[in-house]
């Protein structure tokens, strides 16, 4: 009696927590898409929102206000990339779900990330990563946790991959033992041509479901301006991506040069040509900071070595009434009025979905993609050791530490029209500017037995 009364009693608390804020229907992942709970298929239509370094979703009246704007352009999306996990986030987050927004939301911070340089997967890491889906897992509308973000930036950065999927197997475990909704597990990468699609596909092609990704995201600018969609390599995107056994969409797009920028991508996401595979997009980015990606500013820029308001960081004015920046955000909202994919029912889809094939896992080549797919993951306090061959080696090590911010990563970023391989992704340029201030790590999160 007792021991049945433990075990169930974590699966009621996280069913009260969950249902005790926002009225918005969970989403789930089956097959290759996103579905609402009534069966309809979710497109998301996301932007991304960082709009404090450290945590957007702790001032609710803030959230309102942008809340408002957010609805104005059709979002039912959005994405945070760092959040402080022992915060109160359910003002916000209810007023998110009353709008009909829903979040995907990243676990790791610039001190627990996956480093592509020695790549390491700890229990630091892990028991942050936990934190976050421990806070973010009690609310309906939290669609989808990712548990890295260009990790991978460089064609020969491939031995940081299996440690990406490493920490996706340990967060799943995890989730899966603490009886929380199965909230989908995946992974945001960066857009380089010389991994395509060997990661892509390195994280669906394992026939152990605990050992894949539940869902895969690219942040891609490779349409850019008055382009099409072969002319963009949209297609080429869309020969990669079909035929793919779980879930896939943009997690960043919206090329800003040359400007304004026009979003005529997401015709084409939202259209015939891509609808059936990808399952949406989010728009970089909400707020209009030094690299001219935002859709609304709180006020011109000022001088960042004299402001004193609190609301100011590197110089922009981070709060108060968002101002759209036009007419960019206009392009954006005519854009998505138009673009209503009705997708497929879940009770139709159910038969196909469960004939997938699996995908082929990308064999380990000389000089180019670098994993044997026969290798098996690494183990919890495992770090990377550059050997004689390809496969990721190391021992179990607990204690290591992991470094504050690591080198600067690579990625992909957008001059002129054309697609390059540069220093960072407009992603990372505005977090490494912001302050590198976190909540301080707790230990190990007990876990009801």
């Amino acid at each position: 009696m007792l021991s049945s009364l433990a075990f169930s009693l974590p699966l009621l608390l996280a069913g009260l927590q969950a249902t005790a804020v926002g009225a918005s229907p969970s989403v789930s992942a089956v097959g290759s898409k996103f579905f609402y709970e009534n069966g309809t298929q979710f497109y998301v239509k996301g932007i991304a929102y960082q709009l404090t370094p450290s945590d957007p979703l702790i001032d609710t009246a803030q959230c309102k206000r942008d809340i408002a704007r957010m609805s104005e352009l059709g979002t039912n999306a959005i994405r945070v990339y760092h959040v402080d996990p022992h915060a109160d986030h359910k003002g916000c987050m209810s007023a998110l779900a009353d709008a009909g927004i829903h979040l995907f939301v990243d676990l790791d911070t610039f001190n627990t990330q996956i480093e592509q340089t020695e790549p390491h997967w700890n229990q630091t890491q892990f028991d942050h990563f936990k934190e976050v889906l421990d806070e973010f897992q009690k609310f309906d509308n939290t669609a989808g946790v990712f548990v890295g973000n260009e990790v991978l930036t460089t064609a020969n950065g491939s031995a940081a991959a299996p440690y990406v999927l490493a920490a996706a197997r340990d967060i799943k475990a995890y989730r899966d033992q603490k009886g929380y909704r199965e909230i989908p597990v995946g992974y945001s990468a960066a857009d380089i041509a010389d991994l395509r699609p060997m990661l892509q596909n390195y994280m669906a092609c394992s026939k152990n479901a605990s050992e894949r990704l539940d869902f895969y995201s690219l942040n891609a600018y490779e349409w850019c301006g008055a382009s099409s969609y072969t002319q963009s390599g949209y297609n080429i995107l869309q020969k990669n991506a079909t035929d793919y056994p779980i879930p896939i969409f943009f997690s960043e797009t919206g090329c800003n040069t040359p400007s304004p920028r026009t979003f005529e991508d997401q015709a084409a996401i939202f259209g015939d040509n891509m609808s059936d595979t990808w399952s949406g997009s989010m728009v970089y980015e909400w707020i209009e900071e030094t690299n001219d990606y935002g859709l609304i500013s709180y006020g011109p820029s000022v001088d960042a070595a004299t402001a004193t308001a609190s609301s100011i960081e590197d110089g922009f004015t981070r709060k108060g009434t968002p101002t759209p920046v036009l007419p960019d955000f206009n392009n954006l909202k005519s854009q998505w009025a138009t673009l209503h994919p009705t997708g497929v029912a879940l009770s139709a889809y159910k038969k196909s979905a469960s004939s997938l094939a699996a995908i082929e896992c990308p064999a380990s080549t000389s000089g180019g993609w670098a994993i044997d797919p026969s290798s098996p993951l690494p183990t919890l306090g495992q770090t990377f050791k550059q050997g004689t061959d390809s496969t990721a080696t190391g021992k179990n090590d607990k204690a290591s530490k992991v470094t504050a911010n690591g080198a600067p990563s690579a990625s992909a970023t957008k001059e002129g029209g054309a697609y390059a391989v540069t220093v960072s992704s407009p992603a990372t340029e505005r977090l490494l500017a912001g302050s590198l201030l976190l909540s301080s790590l707790l230990g190990v999160v007990a876990i009801w037995l």
